[in-house]
């Protein structure tokens, strides 16, 4: 049987994490067994439908590197894979069950339903079936009225549905529990979801539906809709949940959930890809780093766990360190230059002199780097020489203005020349220095380092010197003299 599942966002919000991760599955899932991945679009719901949201989904799919076989832009032999371009299709086979005696046009009122769920209360069992008896004089009276109907699935009260998932074994739950007697076909004559979603899948031959274990209480409902229709169900595989670490579904209260929030706070796709894959799949207890090659090679849904998955927001910061200190000094000038040029550190474009500063920088940043967005702050001390300097922050610990003067001007002499010699004879003068006078080397050093970069976390401070040269730092070094000695003479 050749593999064909399908990824079905609704166009209603952000894509977040969870929603990436069934995604990814799926995919990888047909990579892996030389199936078809589709996307199709579940837009059915236009009061919620917000274009930026349908933006959102290509966004998303298009800066991780992935691609659907068939969906929007895609020819493919089950088109059109907009659900809201599919309206006649689900009012064809909404007749149909209604012609089988599986469903039932229902007349109730806005009005009637309230007070239904009002007498009922919080602990309601939701709809109480009363279309199915409806009288011909009540339905008369209705239609008199101008009432729109809805149809309803006419579900079986005795006996119980079940199914095998791929992951949590056999499902099964009474009839009598299930959701009674849903609506299928709105008044306005577009799908619920469960009706939608069941022709959907049957009519672009889905053979397997990899999805969050949310949906659950649904599956019964789909299969009994199967039933009706006399049609075989794919393979049901339901998604551990993904949780924060407080054991609660993640949401905005652990932190960033959206995908658009990851990539603009830094994050690679890679990165971001490798992490999520292993949100509930292992493929083994040691190996944590796979290439999207290498996952569409050995992705198998029989290694998810059934557990939920904790989203460990540090481990992502941890894969994507990993993957900044793999790219090439090229690749990481090439990502950091739009966000230089955002943060206004560059220049738009960027010019000759700026390029050949980064191009240097890069090898002196990639170790310190666990976002990309991190760039700007760390490389702006090499595009300005308008530093904020700090006076408190200038002096070292135990240590006054005027003794700092004392380092600063040593250092400013150790200094002179140093782009004739290499980083390892600069620094060696300065460790010399510091042991004749009993110093530690990181109190000798640490001024000339306020100075240069302004901070006392910086990239390596004589390779960042040397993008600098000679004069400018010298230049700096003076100036951060200048305010030791006015603070101190105060």
């Amino acid at each position: 049987m050749s593999v064909r599942v399908r990824y079905a966002p609704s166009p209603t919000g952000l894509q977040h994490i969870g929603g990436v991760r069934t995604a990814l599955f799926n995919y990888f899932f047909a990579r892996s067994r030389g199936g078809t991945f589709i996307l199709r679009v579940e837009d059915t719901d236009r009061e919620r439908y917000d274009e930026r949201a349908l933006q959102d989904i290509y966004d998303t799919f298009a800066w991780l590197g992935i691609s659907w076989d068939e969906g929007p832009g895609v020819d493919g032999p089950h088109a059109p894979y907009f659900q809201s371009q599919r309206l006649e299709l689900y009012q064809q086979y909404a007749s149909q069950l209604i012609e089988q005696g599986a469903a039932y046009y229902a007349y109730d009122t806005p009005e009637e339903l309230a007070a239904m769920r009002e007498e009922q209360g919080e602990k309601g069992s939701g709809y109480d079936r009363r279309g199915r008896n409806c009288t011909a004089e009540q339905i008369a009276d209705y239609q008199a009225r101008g009432v729109v109907p809805v149809i309803r699935f006419k579900g079986p009260l005795e006996g119980e549905t079940s199914f095998e998932d791929m992951i949590l074994g056999r499902v099964k739950k009474k009839n009598k529990d299930i959701t009674p007697d849903p609506v299928l076909l709105k008044s306005d004559g577009f799908p619920t979801y469960h009706l939608a979603n069941v022709v959907d899948d049957h009519h672009m031959q889905i053979t397997h539906i990899l999805r969050a274990q949310e949906w659950i209480p649904s599956a019964p409902l789909h299969l009994q809709l199967y039933r009706a229709f006399g049609w075989e169900p794919p393979v049901f595989c339901h998604l551990p949940m993904v949780m924060g670490k407080d054991g609660q579904k993640l949401s905005k209260r652990h932190g960033s959930t959206s995908l658009i929030e990851f990539r603009n706070q830094g994050y690679l796709p890679e990165a971001l890809i490798n992490y999520v894959s292993l949100l509930g799949w292992a493929y083994d207890d040691k190996r944590e780093f796979f290439t999207v090659t290498e996952l569409e090679q050995l992705f198998d849904p029989s290694r998810i766990n059934k557990a939920p998955a904790v989203f460990d927001y540090k481990k992502l910061e941890w894969f994507n360190g990993n993957y900044i200190r793999q790219k090439s000094d090229e690749a990481l000038e090439a990502l950091v230059t739009p966000i230089l040029q955002a943060a206004g550190v560059v220049s738009t474009p960027i010019t000759d002199g700026e390029a050949a500063i980064l191009r240097g920088a890069c090898p002196l940043v990639r170790e310190r780097m666990k976002y990309l967005t991190e760039a700007a702050d760390i490389v702006r001390f090499l595009f300005t020489d308008d530093l904020p300097y700090q006076v408190e922050d200038l002096i070292p610990k135990n240590h006054s203005a005027a003794q700092t003067v004392e380092l600063l001007e040593l250092a400013r002499e150790l200094v002179t020349g140093f782009t004739s010699r290499s980083d390892e004879e600069n620094e060696e003068r300065f460790r010399v220095a510091a042991e004749e006078r009993d110093l530690k080397l990181g109190t000798l050093l640490m001024p000339l380092r306020m100075a240069v970069t302004a901070s006392r976390v910086s990239p390596p401070l004589f390779g960042s010197m040397r993008l600098l040269g000679e004069a400018r730092v010298l230049n700096r070094i003076d100036t951060v003299l200048q305010l030791l000695r006015t603070e101190g003479g105060k």
